[in-house]
């Protein structure tokens, strides 16, 4: 899977929000589902130059958000879109996600966190290499959710 990494338009970036819906328990990551973070997702100043759309062959299949967190730290945000996941895609997404950030910003450590109900990403993650760091409550769409703070030595 050759993937292409470009900054996010605002029309890509409103077809994930208004979209793009998870079942079940994954609906938690719908943009919908928690307003300040589909408003913080749809305002193309606070986006940046730091969210990118995720492209095969021209065609939107998922997100990466980079943040600058520390010296030689990135911190990530990622998302596939609803129909690809839980098809054993998420590694080679992953992969060449950590390629990208690798090759542009060059960072020596990679970070994200991860609601800890989500097993088949925390999996996913731990296949590839992050290790966890530290678990932590975190106030969001309306309740309080436990994470893990997960990270990549590069």
């Amino acid at each position: 899977m050759t993937l292409t990494f470009e900054t996010m338009t605002q029309e890509q970036a409103e077809d994930i929000a208004y979209n793009w819906h998870y079942d079940g328990e994954y609906s938690f990551y719908d943009m919908e589902a928690d307003k300040e973070d589909l408003d913080e997702f749809l305002d193309s100043d606070t986006r940046g130059d730091s969210v990118f759309a995720v492209l095969k062959e021209d065609e939107l299949i998922g997100f990466f958000s980079v943040g600058i967190v520390g010296p030689n730290i990135c911190d990530i945000g990622l998302g596939m879109r609803p129909d690809l996941t839980g098809q054993g895609k998420g590694l080679e997404f992953l992969n060449s996600g950590i390629d990208f950030v690798q090759s542009r910003f060059s960072p020596g450590k990679i970070t994200l966190s991860v609601a800890t109900f989500n097993q088949r990403a925390i999996k996913t993650y731990r296949k590839i290499g992050f290790k966890d760091i530290d678990t932590f409550m975190q106030d969001t769409n309306g309740s309080t959710y436990e994470f893990v703070k997960m990270g990549f030595e590069c």
